[in-house]
């Protein structure tokens, strides 16, 4: 054979083995979607209110949140603002659907059974973006 035949046997074959190498990799990318999809901004969430209710002696914080999105929001209820160390916090989860920024969201958690000679504190823990509803 001749040394052109050669060399066109070896550009074919390295051809090949270039489309087995990255052609999966290609794939892969483009079912991907290209990159991560962008998370929405935090929420501004805060406690209105803190207060224990008289008939069931449990804690009831008012949330309101502003943003876009859907949210879960752990609200954390302790015996005073500065947690103790080591100290264990009662939380509670709310869901906060669809907030738009034209109107805030309000909510209410439900604390624990409070002690009647201690006065509760209420505040955000930390806010999650929701999955979306199946």
């Amino acid at each position: 054979m001749s040394a052109l035949k050669w060399q066109g046997w070896l550009v074919g074959l390295v051809g090949v083995a270039g489309l087995l190498v990255f052609a999966p990799l290609g794939l892969y990318v483009w079912a991907s979607g290209g990159g991560p999809a962008a998370t929405p901004p935090p929420p501004d969430v805060r406690v209105t209110a803190c207060r224990v209710d008289p008939a069931s002696r449990r804690v009831v914080a008012a949330v309101e949140a502003r943003g876009t999105g859907s949210y879960v929001v752990t609200v954390e209820f302790r015996d005073r603002e500065p947690p103790a160390p080591g100290a264990r916090t009662a939380r509670a989860l709310i869901a906060v659907p669809g907030l738009t920024p034209a109107a805030p969201a309000q909510a209410e958690a439900i604390g624990p059974v409070w002690p009647p000679s201690t006065t509760p504190w209420c505040g955000i823990a930390g806010a999650a973006s929701a999955p979306p509803p199946r």
